[in-house]
């Protein structure tokens, strides 16, 4: 059904895309995903590249130039230890990996909290560690920001797949305490076991702690038919080969979904 400027009643925008500015990861050029946006008549889309925001203003123009809403944001690596001790930050307890988390902003202390988070995680970060921001200091730097769980990379999917139900309630706990109701629980679904063991669990407890679900489809590449040449960068970058069978993988389904597609999931 279209509304009277032609678009499509929204049912989804997609809130997790990843650009060519999420190095050696994205192959979405931003001129190409401003023009994915407008032909799937979407009325706004968002850029959450890993690390970063060098895309920002990029995208911020080609979006105005299709007529559409830019939303801000970026995926960022947070060290869930709440206290430190001697000047280092505590070790995290119970989850296997540095967890990663989305942000948007909506509004302007919003994106200039964002780029004080991406600041940090670059200067701070010992030369031996990825490049993370702390709890401590995303506490203290979260006003105006949406909150956007992390999919599998993020710290509650981690839980929830290592069977640690009790650390997912509190690490959902604790975001809950700081971002209040900018926060979401998100569900994905690009055919992952991981996604399929996390999901009753996150479902549990976006109703047990009242905190909304949102579903998002995280975005690499254009089409299915771009996933071998993006499989092979990110070996290129992570200094793997095709056939090492222990690597990361995404699948086809880390594309540019249309509103339909979403919606059939």
């Amino acid at each position: 059904m279209a509304d009277d400027s032609g678009y499509l009643t929204p049912t989804f925008v997609h809130l997790r895309n990843h650009s060519a500015y999420s190095l050696s990861e994205g192959a979405l050029k931003i001129k190409a995903l401003a023009g994915l946006a407008r032909g799937a008549a979407m009325p706004a889309v968002a850029i959450t590249d890993t690390g970063n925001l060098f895309g920002a203003l990029e995208f911020s123009d080609a979006l105005a130039d299709k007529g559409l809403q830019p939303i801000i944001g970026c995926t960022l690596k947070v060290d869930l230890a709440e206290a430190k001790e001697g000047g280092v930050q505590k070790p995290q307890t119970g989850l296997r990996r540095m967890p990663s988390l989305a942000f948007l902003a909506k509004d302007e202390s919003g994106y200039a909290n964002l780029m004080k988070l991406t600041s940090r995680a670059y200067l701070d970060s010992p030369d031996n560690a990825e490049h993370h921001v702390t709890w401590e200091y995303l506490a203290d730097h979260s006003d105006g920001l949406i909150c956007l769980t992390g999919g599998p990379a993020g710290p509650v999917n981690d839980a929830l797949v290592a069977g640690q139900g009790s650390l997912a309630r509190e690490l959902i706990e604790r975001l809950k305490s700081v971002f209040g109701d900018r926060l979401y629980i998100e569900l994905q679904r690009h055919g992952m076991e991981a996604e399929r063991t996390a999901e009753p669990g996150l479902i549990q407890l976006a109703y047990d702690l009242e905190v909304p679900l949102v579903a998002t489809n995280e975005c690499y590449f254009a089409k299915p038919d771009d996933y071998a040449a993006h499989d092979a960068l990110v070996c290129i970058a992570e200094g793997e080969v095709l056939i090492t069978e222990d690597r990361r993988r995404l699948t086809p389904e880390h594309c540019f979904k249309s509103q339909a597609e979403m919606a059939a999931l």
